[in-house]
């Protein structure tokens, strides 16, 4: 009996320490980016965009400064905000690019989580359904069409929506293109709005957010071009309390507050290349670095860290409910 209640205990004692190092992994890797902020009970995600480059220098300091920001911050998933392959997309879901730009360059293991993918404007030079098709090929990559919606939940029970969109097709200067005309011509983007506003309008998410390729403002060399975006999609923005937009286009880090308009908008265009940027009104922060966002939103308020390839925190705000 006593050898009986002895081994027992031991056994208590194994599963003790178990549950312990389940908890608090031993071989838990350290947050390497100094000075980024954390906060508790937090929905944590990165924005990154125009990144696909088939490994070059930046691009792949960029994912190893993700894989850091990934652990400091403990995100769950990643929005991609388009210019996904260079330089012309993807031709299937078979297509070499996959393994050059994606699968060999984003190989650390926190970034293994959900990806959710907008289209870009070089991803319609081929075939851009080849991005929707790679969805059933890996668990990571989210992109079910060319827009959808994801809802995301808090501890607290606070809800995120987000509604990832396909603003290439809203670009007029593209319908004379040789290099997306073919593409572009033909696509329903009435059915697009209605859906995005439908979605709009139904949710009851506590937080309505965006996520497309193409900016409505920018202090880029892009500035001029962004009249479609802003006359497709501002009213809408505005009618329906959009809390912010996230895209990229325009190989910069920026953040806009524009005078009069309800939402913020966060470029993150800069995954592989960075291209310089001049100062507007409403431009609280660009800069020409390569680098993405860590974001961490609570029921009350939105972080946005600004990091680059180096993993310098380059700018900080918070955006409030």
């Amino acid at each position: 009996m006593r050898r009986i209640l002895i081994s027992a205990l031991m056994a208590c004692n194994f599963l003790a320490v178990d549950a312990q190092e389940k908890e608090a992994p031993l071989d838990a890797p350290a947050c390497l980016i100094k000075n980024i902020k954390t906060v508790s009970k937090s929905l944590n995600f990165l924005i990154m965009g125009d990144w696909g480059r088939h490994g070059e220098p930046h691009q792949r300091k960029v994912a190893e400064q993700m894989s850091n920001a990934t652990v400091c911050t403990k995100a769950t998933f990643n929005l991609i905000v388009g210019d996904n392959f260079y330089p012309s997309g993807v031709a299937s879901e078979f297509d070499p690019s996959w393994k050059s730009s994606f699968e060999d360059v984003y190989k650390q293991h926190p970034l293994f989580d959900d990806w959710y993918v907008a289209l870009g404007n070089h991803d319609y030079k081929t075939n851009p359904d080849a991005e929707v098709a790679y969805s059933k090929i890996s668990a990571r990559w989210h992109m079910p069409a060319r827009y959808y919606s994801v809802i995301k939940k808090l501890k607290d029970g606070t809800t995120a929506e987000f509604f990832i969109i396909d603003t290439s097709p809203f670009q007029s200067n593209y319908y004379g293109s040789e290099d997306y005309g073919e593409h572009v011509k033909g696509v329903d983007t009435a059915a697009q709005k209605k859906w995005l506003e439908a979605g709009l309008q139904k949710s009851t998410a506590n937080w309505k957010f965006v996520v497309g390729h193409h900016p409505l403002f920018s202090a880029g060399g892009r500035k001029e071009k962004t009249g479609d975006m802003l006359y497709s999609f501002g009213p809408l923005f505005e009618k329906y309390k959009v809390d912010a937009y996230f895209c990229g286009h325009e190989h910069h880090l920026e953040f806009d507050q524009p005078a009069g308009y309800h939402f913020v908008q966060v470029i993150s265009g800069s995954g592989a290349e960075a291209t310089g940027v001049s100062s507007a009104e409403f431009s609280k922060f660009a800069v020409q670095d390569y680098g993405f966002v860590a974001a961490s939103l609570t029921a009350k308020s939105l972080l946005l860290q600004y990091i680059n390839d180096k993993g310098e925190v380059l700018y900080t705000t918070e955006v409030k409910k």
